[in-house]
């Protein structure tokens, strides 16, 4: 698992976003998201995904995630091709890959490993940090309370205003893993153990 120290906000180094009376929240780089999908996926865990809107900031800790390993995941809409709609993930890593479902909720997507792959890695729950209004447990939920949808597709993670980021907090002592919801379409993928998620944290998304 990645470590990063705390930051005092006087020595804050280039990434990172200052905040008063509280340590610095360090911006995860793009070599971050250039590596294994599931690795990428475990080291989510944890981390705080922060929203600027009207210059108020909407923070939660993300608490479960699945991953998408490429075109070969059957899973994945990666599986489909280059089309218009993956064309996001198909992209280089730390970019956000925002899909429409059900005429309803947006679905964000952390795109990892090198572009060209076609993987990524689907936010599922959040834990409620700063200022969050409704429910975060489900991936359609979290983005409705996160003020994400269809005009972030494609989104540089490496940005102000939408980004990842660490705030010195210790890797998750333990990680639970099961298969992914919603994908029993995928024949032997959708018994793969690619979802990962913090046991007993009461924001974990049910089945």
């Amino acid at each position: 698992m990645v470590r990063t120290s705390g930051i005092p906000a006087r020595a804050a180094p280039a990434g990172s976003v200052p905040r008063p009376g509280r340590c610095a929240l360090a911006k995860l780089p793009r070599n971050f998201y250039d590596r294994n999908t599931v690795v990428v996926a475990k080291e989510l865990l944890g981390k705080l995904l922060v929203h600027r809107v009207a210059g108020v900031e909407r923070i939660g800790k993300i608490v479960e995630v699945e991953a998408y390993l490429g075109a070969h995941d059957k899973a994945a809409h990666s599986s489909k091709g280059l089309t218009p709609r993956t064309r996001a993930m198909f992209g280089p890593p730390g970019y956000a890959y925002v899909y429409f479902i059900y005429g309803r909720y947006h679905c964000m997507n952390v795109v990892t490993e090198r572009e060209g792959k076609g993987c990524a890695v689907l936010l599922r729950a959040l834990e409620p940090v700063a200022n969050l209004a409704g429910r975060t447990r489900g991936p359609g939920l979290l983005t409705q309370a996160m003020q994400i949808d269809g005009r972030h597709y494609g989104h540089d993670l490496l940005s102000d205003d939408l980004f990842i980021a660490s705030q010195g907090e210790s890797p998750p002592r333990r990680i639970a893993r099961s298969r992914r919801i919603g994908v029993d379409y995928a024949g032997a993928w959708a018994r793969r153990h690619l979802r990962f998620y913090l046991p007993d944290n009461p924001f974990v998304s049910r089945r």
